[in-house]
């Protein structure tokens, strides 16, 4: 099949490269012009591992380019994909969809040109409920409803792991009532057929909110988690063990009950506050999530006074050094991530910075002011008074605390994703502190 992605963002690149993979003739396609001659050269402008290996592969097999003008790389197409970004909007927390209409405008206007008899347009970006509507409602306006369908298929990509996670989903959501729409789309997803994966076929609007609730139910797990950290920490119980104990429950599950920082990234943060806008334009009070929400602000807060405390009650002239600054490993997102909240407050309460992180520091130094970047994790931590992990990278798993408690001017370890256990730590001579434990 031949397709066509707007957007080579996160979502667009991952998904189109994944596409061609499959052996589809994929064209990205996006207005930043010095992007695409990026993609062009084969430079990868985000982290995600195995990401440029595909993309040379496939652009070398003739599956995948890259391209500024939609209107000849829509000929012959089967389906468009808009795959462009929806921030939070500024003020009112409801999704931005301005990159959305504008794409779906550029995607009617070429569909005219090009006199084509019918095209399916797929909003793979993330869109509240109705958006879709919205969509064939604007393309209406240029082309007869007969030459097109709106359909919904939002992505379920986790940073770090999209590629497995395209290739190898738990399930693809499509949604549309066109039989016609659905053989295109049952067509794009053949190559998964090999692997079983189940093809969930909806009501658009359903396909929608899907995206939505499966966000937001998993941040309600990370956030009920890192509330039971905070109880154990004032009852004496261990965190890690309540998860792995509730976990073992097939009901709940284990994943997303790892005690830390609060939640951060590209999707949680803007999904959650957009779906309780979405429920109060509908007058549905979504109690659930508004707390959610509101518990994750306020924790990354909490995380700064956390290092405060374990640091005596005032970092006042110490070093700090931060191991992590991304708001997962394995990505260079910094969106939302627990770092921006907490570097800055300890900064304000008086402390000098020594970051390092694997992928993320130039993005970093992007959104930190006065952090001093170095180039491995013992520089972080060279005469600092204090080291704090952020993120979990794996590289952090295999630090000689032996060098560490040399190396360092202090001895206090603040453990924020639970990389390391108390008695390991003390049994050095480091204070450690963790969460939930």
């Amino acid at each position: 099949m031949k397709l066509v992605m707007v957007g080579t963002g996160y979502v667009g690149l991952v998904s189109g490269v994944c596409l061609a993979d499959f052996g589809h003739e994929v064209i990205g396609v996006d207005v930043d012009a010095d992007k695409v001659a990026l993609l062009e050269a084969g430079k990868i402008p985000i982290y995600e591992p195995g990401l440029d290996t595909l993309v040379r592969r496939n652009a070398s097999a003739g599956r995948l380019s890259f391209s500024t003008n939609l209107a000849p790389a829509l000929k012959g197409a089967d389906a468009v994909f808009i795959a462009v970004g929806t921030p939070s909007r500024r003020g009112d927390g409801h999704a931005d969809l301005q990159y959305v209409y504008a794409a779906a405008n550029s995607v009617a206007e070429a569909i005219e040109e090009s006199g084509k008899d019918y095209t399916v347009i797929v909003t793979k970006s993330t869109v509240p409920v109705g958006t879709g509507d919205e969509i064939e409602t604007l393309l209406a306006k240029r082309l007869d409803r007969a030459r097109f369908d709106v359909v919904s298929n939002p992505e379920f990509l986790r940073e770090g792991a999209a590629i497995e996670d395209f290739k190898r989903p738990d399930r693809v959501v499509v949604g549309t009532k066109s039989d016609r729409a659905r053989a295109v789309m049952e067509a794009v997803y053949r190559p998964l057929n090999i692997n079983k994966t189940p093809i969930v076929f909806v009501e658009r609007r359903t396909s929608e909110l899907i995206k939505y609730a499966a966000n937001a139910f998993l941040a309600t797990k990370i956030t009920f988690i890192n509330e039971m950290a905070d109880l154990c920490e004032a009852v004496g119980a261990n965190v890690q063990d309540v998860a792995r104990g509730i976990g073992l429950d097939k009901r709940i599950g284990g994943k997303f009950l790892h005690a830390g920082p609060g939640y951060g990234g590209s999707c949680f943060p803007k999904d959650t506050l957009a779906l309780t806008r979405t429920a109060n334009d509908s007058n549905v009070d979504l109690s659930i999530v508004n707390a959610v929400v509101s518990a994750n602000t306020s924790r990354k807060e909490r995380m700064a006074d956390k290092v405060i405390n374990a640091c005596g009650g005032s970092v006042d002239g110490l070093t700090i050094g931060v191991l992590g600054l991304a708001f997962k490993p394995n990505t260079d997102d910094m969106r939302d991530a627990p770092s921006l909240t907490i570097v800055p407050r300890l900064q304000k309460a008086g402390a000098s910075i020594r970051a390092y992180d694997p992928e993320a520091m130039e993005e970093a130094a992007k959104h930190l002011d006065d952090v001093e970047f170095v180039v491995s994790p013992s520089d972080a931590a060279r005469g600092a008074d204090a080291l704090v992990i952020m993120t979990e990278w794996d590289e952090f798993r295999g630090i000689d605390l032996v060098d560490l408690h040399t190396i360092m001017n202090g001895k206090v370890l603040v453990d924020l994703r639970n990389v390391y256990s108390a008695s390991r730590a003390e049994k050095v001579g480091l204070t450690y502190v963790g969460v939930g434990c």
